[in-house]
């Protein structure tokens, strides 16, 4: 059985769909997915990815099909997947959809960011304020709003910090 994984991400140009696909592909790889990868669609925003693999289940797909998005919010205990995107986002679960089909990342991108703290001591030198990041215990239960704030409080001595900030976001395919 083939399969196929609709993600969330890469921004709205071909060139942007082409490095979130490489980059999911590089991450699927280093976790042993070589000679077995399932194919990639970059979609852009959450929303966009939901619409794919929506249309994915009324097309009568012979293959597996998920979709790869962050959750945005803290989910809470055992909740199912489609009981938090129903509350969270309006959406319903498409008939014949499992749980297993949505594989959350975590409530955000920049989650991801400030695990890399060596990473972000590289692009921003000394302007980077590490006491001022989260800790990583737990981050993964962390709200959203939260860690973008603590990035954004970490890097605010970085000229343009966001334009920066978008730079770095976009080496991690790279």
């Amino acid at each position: 059985m083939s399969a196929i994984i609709y993600l969330e991400g890469g921004g709205e140009s071909k060139e942007l769909h082409a490095r979130c696909r490489e980059g999911f592909r590089r991450l699927l790889e280093h976790c042993g997915f070589q000679g077995r990868m399932p194919r990639l669609v970059a979609c852009g925003g959450r929303d966009a990815a939901f619409g794919d693999f929506t249309f994915a289940h009324t097309d009568g797909a012979a293959y597996f099909v998920a979709m790869w998005i962050d959750s945005e919010d803290t989910m809470a205990n055992l909740e199912s997947t489609w009981a938090h995107l129903k509350a969270r986002d309006g959406w319903n679960q498409p008939a014949e959809a499992h749980d297993e089909q949505v594989l959350f990342m975590t409530t955000c991108m920049e989650t991801w960011l400030v695990t890399d703290r060596t990473a972000l001591r590289k692009h921003f030198g000394h302007q980077l304020q590490e006491a001022a990041l989260p800790p990583l215990n737990d981050l993964e239960r962390r709200d959203r709003g939260d860690v973008q704030e603590k990035l954004a409080h970490a890097t605010r001595d970085a000229p343009r910090w966001t334009a920066r900030w978008t730079r770095w976001c976009m080496s991690f395919t790279a």
